[in-house]
């Protein structure tokens, strides 16, 4: 008679455990030599790759652009940080610029700026604020404000090159023949005027100086006829203001053709002046009794461009 077992498709307790025991204690095959090797090589893996998960991840080094994303867009730190800056309208060409600019900074510094802003090399810049701007000071020294308008006049290289030679050829004939001729002083046109001696309300000379243009009017000079005269230099609006008892013209500098000047004989320190207004010398102005020191002022102001003669 059969023994009574667990039911069809149950499994004895135990069992299980007989199987593994059996499968345990059951001796080992010995391998052949190809799957040693392979077993060698597998496990070499495994110990590789759990050394490499255990080092650390390589420190971003200094200088990597990912550690410096933050910055990367902004402005360079200390850019003028610390600094008193004043707000300029630089004036070139007719054109103007709105800049800032370190207070202390020196006119070299300024012309170096320009040159970033219009191509205009420092050495043919003549940079003006109530005058010539000293390269070797400051614009707190000579009391630029908030706001101020910086004259600009020169060429570029460009325009230079561009210049008509047997213009300039010409124009320096017309000089050498211009002084061959009388000096203006003695001419009897100018003689008239310059006898009546220097005005007493002229204002004061300094021969052999050089100095910008001065904050208040030329004034104390006469004008052809022998009246007085006053020039007013409005550099915020690019004019020229000639100034009599009667009247005041108010001329614009781009349409002062040239200007001419020459020493008054035996008051060497002074000089008698003519603006250009028309096209022939028929339209000269006449101005007597210029202090020397403002002469050179004076014409790179109205004229806004190099002479070439």
């Amino acid at each position: 008679m059969a023994a009574a077992g667990a039911p069809d498709g149950m499994e004895e307790p135990g069992m299980d455990t007989e199987a593994e025991t059996v499968a345990t204690e059951a001796p080992a095959r010995p391998l052949n030599c190809v799957e040693a090797e392979a077993a060698a090589g597998a496990a070499a893996e495994d110990s590789c790759a759990a050394r490499g998960s255990l080092q650390p991840a390589p420190a971003q080094p200094p200088g990597d652009p990912g550690a410096q994303a933050s910055v990367s867009n902004g402005e360079d730190a200390g850019g003028g940080a610390g600094k008193e800056l004043v707000d300029l309208k630089i004036i070139w060409n007719k054109t103007k610029h709105d800049v800032k600019f370190p207070l202390d900074s020196t006119g070299s510094e300024l012309k170096q700026k320009i040159h970033s802003i219009t191509g205009l090399p420092p050495a043919m810049q003549k940079v003006m604020y109530k005058g010539l701007v000293p390269e070797d000071k400051t614009l707190r020294e000579i009391k630029v404000t908030s706001g101020a308008k910086i004259m600009v006049v020169g060429s570029t290289i460009n325009d230079v090159l561009a210049v008509n030679t047997p213009k300039d050829a010409a124009q320096q004939d017309a000089k050498a023949e211009e002084n061959k001729k009388e000096p203006l002083c003695r001419q009897k046109q100018h003689r008239k005027v310059l006898d009546k001696g220097k005005p007493e309300d002229v204002m004061p000379s300094v021969k052999g100086a050089q100095e910008r243009l001065p904050t208040v009017p030329l004034s104390g000079m006469y004008n052809k006829s022998g009246g007085k005269v006053r020039l007013t230099f409005k550099l915020e609006q690019d004019q020229l203001w000639i100034g009599t008892k009667e009247r005041t013209e108010k001329l614009p500098m781009g349409s002062i053709k040239n200007v001419v000047s020459e020493p008054i004989e035996g008051h060497e320190d002074y000089h008698m002046m003519a603006f250009q207004l028309g096209p022939t010398e028929a339209s000269y102005y006449w101005v007597y009794w210029v202090p020397t020191q403002y002469v050179d002022a004076i014409k790179d102001t109205v004229l806004g461009k190099w002479q070439y003669f």
